[in-house]
């Protein structure tokens, strides 16, 4: 802490972070995957034609508009140009998309004659950008024609292979699969393994390997973006299993370009990309029907694995039919009835619930403020677990009169309990900031506060003492306005 009495308008200030609270499951998409890349692991991704296009798929509307109108010009364009490209009244989104660009690495800053600023293009990515759309370069590993299969595999089969091996590790995450085994004794794989606990869904201690908080909110996601956040661990650790990033992640976009129902060849595949490719078979992204057979198929699971808003037809096995048609009835009395026989749905209500009945095809049980907050302390929210029961109600629910009412399937007073079992824990609000204290006279502090609250800033104060609080973020903005309030002499 200064000493206050330095200056004549002396205050301190000191950093503290209170407890943060536990970490929630960041779920990446591929921009924010590669924002957290360096410009020299840009530059390496960039080598390959198919990340070119994935990032290019990727980018926002205006910012393909950009990339493809100065694809094929020889030589920076001024950025006065390129704004005149936009209209003012979507000036907000045109600023978007060129710090999208720049923060890509896609697009840089370079000067032309006469002092003018202009964009140009990263030649890497310039080069292999067209190489993806107008073809031409090396042909891609997996697609060498080969001879017709005298067994080929249906898209029906590699849907249920797909979402077998990928239900394998979900169930072994909630505990119903054994030692190393899902459902119907498939084993899951070390690899998987690995990545589960290097993401955090799960974590050793000494009752063996357990799910985490960030475990819990996982099974909550839909398979897309499970998929997706599984690999993207997974590119995580190639490095340390002697695989290439730039590789894995081009064959992974392969994957995804790929025709589902069709097959393609191995052969021509360094090693590594063989290896690379048996994991992505434990993970049921591919299928291949031994491993040394040059011929595997690509599945749902790898089809447009970045792309969320791509209208591609999802897999649809028999509990997910159920699950599409709703089967969770929820009582004023709490009960909680699913009519299911999936082990995984069984084990993701027994998060919240207190599991008191199992029959063939219905599990009956009941939401208790323990059970509650035994999810609550596992990193599950009330707002997840009242969007669950809402997304997966059965439509018999959706047509009372309290459900027309309140637009929810769910009866009021289970939501409204449901929330306050969650303000019960929530006692307390974690910020991290900057204590100020210390002031020599009453009227510096008034001051100093007045100003944190107008730049919106202050978190706490209190006039008795003098002392109060501002964000982190806030403390520069605030220390340089102290800094010239007591050069001025307090005027």
């Amino acid at each position: 802490m200064s000493d206050p009495k330095s200056s004549r308008h002396g205050s301190s200030s000191q950093a503290f972070a209170l407890i943060p609270k536990p970490c929630n499951l960041q779920c990446k998409d591929f921009q924010e995957y590669l924002r957290t890349r360096n410009a020299d692991t840009l530059e390496k991704l960039y080598n390959y034609p198919t990340i070119c296009l994935a990032v290019y798929r990727e980018l926002p509307e205006i910012a393909r508009q950009f990339v493809i109108r100065i694809l094929f010009v020889e030589q920076p364009v001024p950025q006065a140009v390129v704004t005149s490209w936009g209209s003012q009244h979507y000036a907000k989104e045109q600023a978007g998309a060129t710090s999208c660009l720049s923060e890509l690495n896609v697009w840089r800053v370079t000067a032309i004659p006469g002092g003018l600023s202009a964009w140009e293009l990263c030649p890497t990515f310039k080069k292999n950008l067209k190489i993806a759309l107008l073809g031409g370069g090396r042909p891609w590993s997996m697609s060498h024609t080969m001879e017709k299969d005298s067994k080929p595999r249906d898209i029906a089969f590699l849907d249920q292979y797909a979402m077998s091996r990928w239900r394998c590790v979900l169930y072994y995450m909630v505990g119903t699969g054994g030692t190393n085994k899902g459902q119907d004794n498939e084993v899951i794989s070390p690899d998987a393994v690995i990545i589960l606990l290097h993401a955090n869904l799960m974590k050793r201690d000494e009752a063996g390997i357990t799910i985490t908080r960030q475990g819990f909110q996982f099974l909550l996601l839909d398979t897309q973006s499970q998929v997706w956040h599984f690999m993207l661990q997974y590119l995580d650790t190639c490095e340390e299993r002697g695989l290439s990033l730039p590789e894995c992640l081009s064959m992974l976009f392969q994957l995804s370009f790929s025709t589902l129902g069709r097959d393609y060849s191995s052969e021509g595949m360094s090693p590594k990309m063989l290896t690379f490719l048996q994991h992505l078979r434990e993970f049921g992204l591919v299928f291949q029907r031994k491993r040394k057979e040059g011929r595997f198929y690509p599945t749902r699971l790898a089809l447009n694995i970045t792309n969320k808003v791509a209208i591609a037809p999802t897999i649809v096995a028999d509990e997910e039919k159920v699950q599409e048609g709703g089967y969770i009835i929820v009582e004023t009395n709490y009960r909680v009835y699913a009519y299911t026989d999936s082990p995984l749905q069984v084990a993701v209500l027994g998060l919240f619930t207190e599991l008191l009945y199992r029959f063939p095809n219905l599990v009956v049980g009941v939401l208790t403020r323990d059970s509650v907050r035994q999810a609550l302390r596992g990193g599950i929210t009330a707002d997840q677990i009242i969007s669950y029961l809402e997304q997966y109600a059965h439509p018999s629910m959706k047509f009372t009169e309290s459900a027309i009412k309140s637009k929810s399937p769910l009866p009021p007073t289970v939501v409204d309990q449901i929330k306050l079992w969650e303000l019960e824990r929530n006692r307390f609000t974690y910020t991290e900031g900057v204590v100020y204290n210390q002031f020599l006279s009453q009227a510096d502090f008034v001051t100093l506060r007045d100003y944190a609250q107008s730049i919106g800033v202050l978190v706490w104060q209190n006039e008795r003492t003098r002392t109060m609080v501002v964000t982190k973020n806030g403390h520069d903005d605030v220390k340089k306005y102290w800094k010239r309030y007591s050069k001025s002499g307090g005027q």
